[in-house]
């Protein structure tokens, strides 16, 4: 197991020695000290990483994209390292470490596939008498920086189509998982990465070292995935040197069930869009809205699911929710729940910690949810459905949109005409329609309003890493 910093191809301490401790958040055990990075590491990384980046942005596209393939079949490997990796430091359990495990390595297939495809443009000038040449070129040395819910996915899911577009990439891993990051950094040297290219620097002075890294000149670029809350100060710290920014925010998912849907089918979409990684997730449905004609049916069964599943530590293969990945996160979900229950909401399953050893906390599902509760205005992340009943398109629709996010929306429905007129209608860059599960690498994966700016996954994904220059010619 590695846990020091990966810096220009090399394993290294942090240059003040420092460390913190790694806890599995089934058993509250401290399963390693992983290095933490100062700004002195950081800078070094930069330096270290552009030098790298200068080299590997002249290569042939198809040489970059070898080496991708090459990545993901090493990564592919590895697949159950990683996926114990993940439940130990995440905590989820083992289907849906598996789940994430699968969708990361993709990444590095799909970008091997895309590298080879920078489009350009050649136009005629209206005078006629010019000509327009545009071209795509490496954006430049980009800072990453992922959150602890999906260690390997968010890392594979920027380092791909960085690499693919010709960028030297340093990751700044969440200091709650950074043993996953850098599994995956292990590896992907062996596969025949350049030193440099990519850097792993964990650290517990998270704000003093990513500001170092923005407000450096050789700096271009920040991709974020995390809260609204630090994407808006990481913003404002981007601003100081015009930095070219994408960031995947926080979520605030409706998941609206018509009355004329299969609810079946509902419940089962229900159970994945709520329930994948334990509801720690940005695409996690957080609202409820079912018509009232089927809202008794749909409560029963998704309660009844909900209810059944197993919980414990993910490394049981019975195991369908595992703990929350700390202390904290327990104590923000259920202080959202007994807000819920004091303005009148009634708790159907579930509704408080589970008692002993490890971050546990039940399905739960709660009924007659008041409008004025937290719990529709919070993003949970975590194994809570708050349900609230409706009975007009135009209202639930209303209500879907009324929040500051627009990451993701979900609707069940028997009318695929009245599934997209009302995806229309929605404000969120994503719609699952009949679907509990959109996510896909060859999807633009982003949100409009507060959950973010640009998109992940597909073509997109590679054009964040890239610049347009225009040349006017005349010929």
């Amino acid at each position: 197991m590695q846990t020091q910093l990966f810096i220009g191809g090399q394993w290294r301490a942090a240059s003040d020695g420092a460390t913190f401790p790694i806890t599995d958040p089934a058993t509250e055990e401290t399963i390693a000290e992983v290095a933490s990075a100062t700004v002195d590491d950081v800078i070094e990384a930069v330096e270290v990483a552009h030098a790298a980046g200068v080299k590997w942005a002249k290569r042939a596209p198809r040489e970059r994209a070898e080496i991708l393939r090459r990545c993901w079949e090493l990564l592919c490997a590895r697949q159950q390292d990683i996926t114990e990796y993940i439940i130990r430091e995440n905590g989820k359990a083992m289907p849906d470490a598996r789940g994430e495990t699968a969708y990361a390595l993709e990444f590095f297939r799909w970008y091997s596939e895309e590298t080879v495809r920078n489009y350009g443009e050649i136009l005629t000038a209206p005078g006629g008498d010019k000509r327009i040449v545009v071209m795509q070129q490496p954006i430049g040395l980009s800072v990453l920086v992922t959150p602890w819910n999906y260690p390997a996915a968010m890392a594979t899911r920027k380092i791909a189509p960085a690499l693919g577009a010709g960028c030297p990439v340093i990751l700044k891993p969440a200091s709650d998982t950074p043993l996953t990051a850098l599994l995956i950094a292990e590896i992907l040297a062996e596969a025949g990465v350049p030193d440099g290219l990519v850097n792993v620097v964990p650290s517990r002075r998270s704000g003093e070292v990513v500001s170092a890294m923005l407000h450096h000149p050789l700096v271009r670029k920040l991709s974020f995935t995390g809260s609204t809350e630090v994407g808006r100060a990481l913003l404002k710290e981007a601003a100081d040197c015009v930095l070219n920014t994408s960031m995947e925010l926080g979520g605030n998912a409706p998941f609206l069930v018509f009355d004329d849907a299969d609810i079946d089918a509902a419940v089962g979409g229900a159970l994945i869009a709520k329930m994948r990684n334990g509801g720690e997730a940005c695409t996690a449905a957080n609202r409820f809205y079912v018509h009232e004609r089927v809202a008794d049916e749909f409560t029963e069964k998704f309660s009844a699911a909900m209810q059944a599943m197993k919980v414990g530590p993910g490394l049981d293969p019975e195991v369908q929710l595992g703990p929350m990945v700390n202390k904290w996160a327990i104590e923000d979900i259920d202080r959202l729940v007994q807000d819920a229950t004091g303005k009148g909401s009634e708790i159907v399953t579930g509704g408080s910690p589970i008692e002993g050893t490890g971050f546990f906390y039940p399905p739960t599902v709660l009924s007659c949810v008041s409008n004025e509760s937290n719990l529709l205005r919070e993003e949970i992340f975590g194994p809570v459905a708050p349900i609230v009943t409706f009975t007009d398109d135009d209202e639930v629709i209303a209500a879907a949109n009324d929040t500051e996010y627009g990451l993701i929306a979900y609707l069940f429905t028997g009318s695929l005409g009245r599934g997209m007129a009302v995806a229309e209608r929605l404000d969120a860059g994503m719609i699952g329609v009949n679907r509990g599960l959109v996510s896909d690498p060859a999807a633009p994966f982003g949100g409009v309003k507060q959950s973010g700016l640009g998109r992940e996954g597909s073509h997109d994904g590679l054009q964040e890493y890239m610049e347009k220059k225009y040349i006017g010619v005349e010929w």
